[in-house]
């Protein structure tokens, strides 16, 4: 197994910009894709920004070289071989979680890692599928990945302290925080955040105030960077 080896399964906008935090602290990522259109968009996507930044001056030419030659892209599932952490990043649907920490579970070191980037469903469902419940938990990064500083760390009935405190020591080395949550629906940002952006259109719907009014009134009466209708248009509504 190698210490530095990082697989992370999904090449979507999730598993891109993990990909990306990796690679950029110093790991060698293998972001790992069945659909090859994924995984085309993921490095086009790399290539833009890293370009982007050069041209900005916040990146030079040789760091983009470094960085890019650390990041590979493989539609094979057998190159979880390896890696001593892999990161499940897939669509947030618990079967195909469930399917994918099977596969990874067969194929991975003994001992290696896995853990879900889900942003609520249960760490022990997924753990359930494997033979490694003890080395599976979540770990929650935010969007976009490879700027927002959290990640909350979820550990399942399975998981012990050590695999814990091995993924908070993995999170500060990409220069994340990271917050240790119990095993709940929404855990802690998503518990609090989706009501209030809910509410948000409720009040739109209800003619109380503008989309622009009620994103300034959040944004200079709670000082939020972002207003609820926004940060949801960001998320996906």
């Amino acid at each position: 197994m190698e210490k530095n080896k990082v697989a992370v399964i999904g090449a979507g906008l999730m598993g891109n910009g993990i990909a990306q935090a990796c690679a950029t602290a110093g790991y060698d990522v293998v972001n790992i894709d069945t659909f090859e259109a994924a995984i085309e968009k993921s490095k086009a996507t790399v290539e833009k920004l890293f370009s982007r930044k050069v041209a900005k001056g916040s990146m030079t030419e040789e760091k983009k070289a470094e960085i890019l030659g650390r990041l590979t892209y493989s539609q094979n599932f057998e190159d979880v071989k390896g890696a001593f952490l892999v990161v499940e990043a897939v669509p947030e649907k618990i079967e195909i979680k469930k399917d994918t920490f099977k596969k990874v579970d067969e194929l991975a070191d003994a001992e290696t890692i896995i853990v879900s980037n889900t942003s609520g469903l249960s760490i022990s469902e997924i753990a359930s599928v494997t033979n490694r419940p003890d080395k599976v938990k979540g770990a929650h990064f935010f969007n976009p990945a490879p700027v927002m500083k959290l990640i909350e760390v979820i550990a399942g009935l399975n998981t012990p302290d050590e695999t814990v405190e091995k993924i908070k020591e993995i999170s500060v080395s990409i220069g994340k925080t990271p917050v240790q949550v119990k095993e709940a629906a929404g855990f802690v940002v998503n518990r609090i955040l989706i009501p209030m952006v809910n509410e948000a259109v409720g009040i739109y719907a209800d003619g109380v105030a503008s989309v622009e009014g009620i994103d300034t009134a959040m944004k200079l009466g709670a000082n939020h960077p972002m207003g609820p209708l926004a940060l949801g248009d960001l998320i996906g509504l």
